[in-house]
């Protein structure tokens, strides 16, 4: 692995580093026991289904179960991998053939399930099975989910497939009905803390569980989350003691839940739309901003009826009921909004005007001025174009030239998007859509987050010369090192400044 910057530490992350490699590895009790049972009774169904949030295990735990339906000591009997074979090695670095990664977001077209459907046939080149994971499976258009599933239900024997969702409800009955589910729920506090002394042990940091507690709470039952805040802290060489931890977390949280719930409070509008903005532009996701937000509520009203021990809220029983109801509404809205925020703004502004005069809510007042905030960064890159636009149909690859073009106008707008996008290259364009090539997962994933999606679709639209343009995200073979030399000229200026930048964002100031 290659290092960043001047850093002697590889970039290898802590959680990729110490991901579980074995099922008494996993820190889910559940998911645990679940697996386990179904590796006991001596036969893997053909089709699993891991469904729960992000950051929660279901990729690592599907690699296990690949690593345990090809591990070459479990030809007889099956039983933990042995982490030592050829087959569980090359698994463990993702260079099993046998063992295929797709994200459904990118490959969610009947013309892929088709494709799909054609490769299962052919027997494994090296292992016993042939494993499928498809990652974020409710993203499979309603055609290519009734295809994958004519494949589910009668499968060939060697071919095992595990899918993964953080909305299993959006994936259709008769594809649920046709795998064995195994639910990922939000990790408890014992159980990121469980995870997070695995770091600690390898890594010989010295910190005491208290402050692995304090960690475990802010970062929402994910153990990729719970880890990488560690891992920062270890960064930036800061204490470690629960008081300095403390203040730490509550200085860089990108949301801050509690000061958003007393803006609500005392129904300052203007602040609570600052908040909401301020979330947005730092890349945090509006729908697990609402679903903590939810939560909270929940929590506080099941305190006020005498169930569970969550802390009250300042909020009546009234009070409490409303926002739920307002703010699931935002959460209904969302699937179908194009600017994120804009339904929980919609909310907030509904929330805090309650009752006051008609005047008042259509007044000069402060309010109005934050939905404003998103459009306009819309509208600069439309503004930004450098030259005309370039009128392109078909195509199966942009040119260097329109491809320079792109990343000149999406520099100015956002220099991190840029510097993700000199990871990746164009590598089909249909009319409609364009198809990236993106060399790394976690820069994949960046690109396509809501705010940096909707920006470079925009961008793309304007220079291609097209009212829209859909860009989707797929993950591809770097080059050699000597081809991006060759490729230089393609890049902008301040490359090494903005590679620093981006890694700094992903890995931490």
């Amino acid at each position: 692995m290659a290092s960043i910057g001047n850093s002697s530490r590889l970039t290898m992350t802590f959680y990729l580093k110490y991901r579980p490699q074995k099922l008494e590895e996993l820190d889910s009790q559940g998911v645990r026991e679940s697996l386990e049972k179904v590796v006991s009774s001596g036969k893997i169904p053909h089709a699993l289904l891991f469904a729960g949030p992000k950051g929660t295990g279901k990729t690592s735990a599907a690699r296990i179960i690949a690593k345990i339906a090809n591990c070459e000591k479990n030809e007889k009997k099956l039983k933990e991998p042995c982490d030592k074979c050829e087959q569980c090695k090359s698994i463990a670095k993702g260079s099993n053939i046998d063992v295929i990664e797709l994200d459904a977001a990118s490959h969610r077209g009947i013309e892929d399930v088709r494709a799909l459907r054609d490769a299962v046939k052919l027997a494994p080149a090296l292992g016993r099975k042939k494993v499928y994971i498809i990652d974020e499976a409710h993203m499979l258009t309603t055609e290519a989910s009734n295809a994958l599933l004519k494949t589910l239900e009668e499968p060939p024997s060697h071919v095992l497939f595990i899918l993964a969702t953080t909305n299993p409800e959006k994936l259709i009955e008769t594809i649920r009905s046709r795998a064995t589910q195994i639910l990922f729920k939000k990790a408890s506090i014992e159980e990121v803390v469980r995870s997070l002394n695995r770091v600690v042990k390898g890594e010989k940091i010295k910190i005491d569980n208290k402050s692995l507690e304090i960690i475990a709470k802010r970062t929402g039952g994910s153990f990729r989350d719970a880890v990488k805040t560690l891992e920062q802290l270890v960064d930036e060489k800061r204490k470690l003691e629960p008081q300095e931890v403390e203040e730490y977390l509550l200085k860089h949280a990108a949301f801050d839940i509690e000061e958003f719930i007393d803006t609500l409070v005392v129904k300052d509008v203007k602040k609570a739309l600052q908040l909401i903005e301020g979330a947005s532009q730092k890349g945090v996701s509006m729908q697990n901003l609402l679903e903590e937000l939810l939560l909270r509520f929940r929590g506080s009203l099941l305190a006020k009826m005498g169930v569970g021990e969550e802390e009250s809220i300042n909020f009546s029983k009234d009070d409490l009921i409303g926002l739920i109801t307002l703010f699931s509404k935002a959460g209904a809205e969302l699937k179908t909004t194009l600017i994120e925020q804009l339904p929980i703004e919609l909310a907030v502004v509904e929330w805090c005007t309650q009752g006051l005069p008609r005047e008042e809510e259509t007044g000069p007042a402060p309010l109005k001025e934050a939905p404003k905030a998103q459009p306009t960064i819309i509208t600069s890159a439309k503004a930004e174009v450098p030259g005309p636009t370039v009128a392109i149909e078909n195509l199966e690859s942009l040119s260097e030239e329109v491809w320079r073009q792109i990343l000149a106008t999406v520099r100015p707008i956002n220099t991190s998007i840029e510097a993700l996008l000199r990871s990746a290259k164009p590598i089909g364009f249909d009319g409609k859509t364009l198809t990236l090539g993106v060399y790394y997962r976690f820069h994949k994933e960046r690109l396509e987050e809501g705010v940096h999606r909707r920006i470079l679709e925009d961008v793309v639209a304007q220079v291609l010369g097209h009212p829209q343009v859909r860009v989707v995200c797929t993950l591809s073979e770097p080059p050699p090192r000597k081809e991006v030399v060759e490729e230089k000229p393609v890049l902008t200026e301040g490359e090494d400044k903005d590679i620093i930048k981006i890694a700094e964002e992903i890995f931490g100031n």
